[in-house]
């Protein structure tokens, strides 16, 4: 198949593309750039210049290719509320491009949005205050004709090259002279490696079902605490327990998630599509990896 990927030089799409490229699909990366298309080239995928807000850039790359894996988002949290509107347009642009085709559209949302006292499942259903419209806009396209589906991601997506919330928590930690967890640190974040996380997304691709929820989790819940402390640990620095108030202080928006209990299970995703993470953990990565290597 020849797959239109948008964020397709991202850390998670990067990755998608390689996953793809390896099976022996063909990859249409979308390049906002001359140097993310050079990437894209150097990879081996063809590239198709435009940005989330070429509204007809993207339709055009959907209508031009057998599938779409959806993995754009602008992560500036200053500006969220309109990010998530502009997702939402893409989302719609996309589906244009696929219309009546029956071809897959897998967009990418994420656990934090489930159910927060229980372990969250692929059955779940986000809460409806959240301005983030990923996954109900994606599986809408599912009424014209589409095989839509939405790929749900935990809040630590890591391995090497990860500049998510666990190196912002590494820089702070650093800026600080203390790593800190909230409360008691016993809520608990879910976590995938990325090479894990693009395997889903190609079985998805080759046989997820429309209107299919998966979940991207390996770890369905690390404490925040233990997190707190492979940080201390690998800077030789004091581990402290901060308030709610504090750790926004501290670490701004980020600081609201690292209170968050946001387990999940993905024992249904993998039942379903005999996916299986082989990719070392969070602490193995914080332990192993290159997350405290010299930038």
């Amino acid at each position: 198949m020849r797959i239109f990927v948008t964020g397709a030089t991202g850390f998670i799409g990067s990755a998608v593309v390689q996953e793809l490229l390896g099976a022996g699909h063909r990859v249409l990366g979308l390049a906002r750039s001359d140097a993310a298309a050079a990437l894209l080239l150097a990879a081996g995928a063809e590239v198709h210049r435009g940005s989330l807000d070429a509204l007809d850039h993207l339709q055009r790359g959907a209508a031009e290719s057998d599938g779409v894996v959806h993995t754009a988002f602008n992560h500036d949290f200053t500006t969220f509320v309109a990010n998530c509107q502009t997702d939402k347009l893409a989302i719609d642009a996309l589906g244009a491009g696929l219309k009546g085709s029956g071809r897959p559209l897998i967009g990418s949302s994420g656990i934090l949005v489930l159910p927060s006292d229980r372990l969250a499942t692929e059955d779940d259903v986000p809460a409806a205050v959240i301005p983030r419209l990923s996954e109900s806009s994606g599986l809408a396209q599912a009424a014209h004709g589409i095989r839509a589906m939405a790929m749900r991601l935990p809040p630590s997506v890591h391995g090497d090259g990860d500049h998510g919330f666990v190196p912002h928590l590494i820089t702070v930690a650093r800026q600080q002279g203390f790593s800190a967890y909230v409360g008691t640190g016993e809520n608990r974040w879910p976590a995938v490696h990325r090479l894990d996380a693009a395997r889903l997304y190609r079985l998805a691709l080759e046989k997820g079902v429309s209107g299919a929820r998966f979940h991207a989790v390996a770890d369905e819940g690390v404490p925040v605490r233990q997190i707190a402390e492979a940080i201390g640990r690998r800077l030789n620095l004091p581990v402290v327990s901060k308030s709610p108030e504090e750790a926004a202080a501290i670490f701004g928006f980020i600081g609201h998630v690292l209170g968050m209990n946001a387990a999940a299970s993905s024992k249904l995703t993998q039942d379903r599509m005999g996916w299986h993470p082989t990719q070392p953990g969070l602490l193995a990565d914080l332990e192993h990896g290159t997350y405290f290597d010299p930038r």
